[in-house]
């Protein structure tokens, strides 16, 4: 047991929370962050250069990777499922646009339920972070805007080539509002195929760039219609998506992900304060029923530094910018954060009022049995960032087998 100087004491980390507009209740706030692993299986599996595969399946290696991570009353967020071929923006991701997929995602949310966890889908659509050689379609974004850095690559080569390309040498195409809608509709799709699959609910993915957050943006979003031309013309296509989601599942089924001050996928947008205000008061007004929300913090960047992101954050005016606005905004909605926590930065959040519950990611691939080590005062096991992202030829090493934890004897 730990001493009364010892954080986890008196921690609300291992206290109990009501989510889904209280039909849910975790038994503690540990929550297993949305992380692309790429481990999916080809739906073809005869790919060619002529024929290239460009969908993939769960598989019983993801239903173990899933299962070990589950702990009685704990909440884990999937990767980002694609919902449609043409959101997929990357290699060995399982979507849930196919039937089989459905199956093979139906087979994972089970064992997590025969284990007493929950878990929500990701849905995710990569929008301009992509290439058309991915998906065999033209790139969709809110504009026909090229590449910000001319020379930056897709992390992946074609398929059946060994040559990244460059993101500027193929820019998207201006969706048109038909285009808009048809992306909705996938969207919709996508979340009844998962409830259907027994999912306990659903979260859009808003931020990192991706396509849900590169209309509120302002350097990808050039548009003069419906959904452009001011903060809160920008925040129309994220916000008819969200109401659609909530009106074909429930929105105490629905939940989304947001990144207010990320940089990652070109995300240079200006005028955050104002478009994500916007955009989290409208979701509280009109969804006031939200399963939960998820916030990335401030200081917390996927590809730069701290230092790098505090220059950043110092030449927008917000230096000192945190979560608090939007903690305000949405009260008693379940607000839960992530960015970078371990087994020292996360205890006082959740007393402090800060959040509700923490998000791991890259500690919850190398300890799944975090939710326990963090109860327990147990170290943490390091983890191997060569092995985050497949695809690979040995799937399992570096996702699940890592142990879990083993006092010495």
């Amino acid at each position: 047991m730990g001493s009364l100087a010892d954080p986890r004491t008196n921690s609300k980390l291992f206290e109990p929370i009501k989510i889904a507009n209280g039909k849910i209740t975790l038994k503690h706030r540990v929550i297993l962050a949305p992380l692309t692993r790429n481990r999916g299986i080809p739906v073809n599996k005869d790919s060619t250069p002529d024929n290239p595969n460009r969908l993939w399946v769960p598989n019983d290696l993801m239903k173990e990777y899933y299962t070990q991570r589950t702990s009685d009353g704990g909440l884990l967020v999937t990767e980002g499922l694609p919902p449609s071929l043409e959101g997929n923006g990357m290699p060995g991701v399982p979507g849930i646009s196919l039937p089989e997929q459905a199956e093979g995602w139906k087979a994972i949310v089970d064992a997590v339920h025969a284990k007493g966890g929950y878990i929500y889908a990701q849905l995710w659509h990569s929008g301009r972070a992509n290439i058309p050689q991915m998906t065999g379609t033209p790139i969709q974004a809110p504009s026909a805007v090229p590449w910000d850095d001319p020379e930056e690559k897709f992390a992946y080569p074609p398929p059946h080539t060994s040559e990244q390309v460059r993101y500027a040498d193929h820019p998207p195409v201006e969706m048109t509002v038909e285009k808009i809608q048809q992306t909705i509709q996938d969207h919709v799709d996508a979340a009844r195929r998962a409830m259907a699959a027994g999912f306990d609910g659903v979260e859009l993915h808003g931020g990192n760039g991706y396509l849900t957050e590169q209309f509120p943006s302002s350097n990808s979003n050039r548009r003069t219609d419906a959904y452009g031309g001011s903060p809160e013309k920008r925040c129309t296509f994220a916000l008819e998506l969200m109401r659609a989601l909530a009106g074909a599942v429930g929105e105490e089924n629905v939940a989304i992900r947001l990144t207010p001050f990320g940089l990652f996928n070109q995300a240079r947008g200006e005028q955050r304060l104002e478009v994500f205000g916007h955009l989290c008061r409208e979701l509280k007004r009109m969804l006031p029923g939200l399963s939960y929300v998820s916030f990335i913090e401030p200081r917390y960047e996927q590809i730069f530094s701290t230092g790098e992101k505090e220059r950043f954050l110092e030449s927008w005016g917000m230096r000192t910018v945190d979560l608090s606005m939007f903690r305000d905004i949405f009260v008693e909605t379940p607000f839960f954060v992530a960015g970078g926590f371990n087994d020292t930065n996360c205890w006082g959040m959740t007393e402090g009022g800060q959040c509700d519950g923490i998000l791991f990611g890259r500690y919850f691939i190398s300890n799944p049995d975090l939710p326990e080590r963090l109860r327990n005062g147990y170290p943490l096991a390091k983890y191997d960032r060569s092995r985050f992202y497949g695809p690979f030829d040995d799937p399992a090493v570096g996702y699940t087998d890592y142990p879990r934890y083993t006092a010495a004897k």
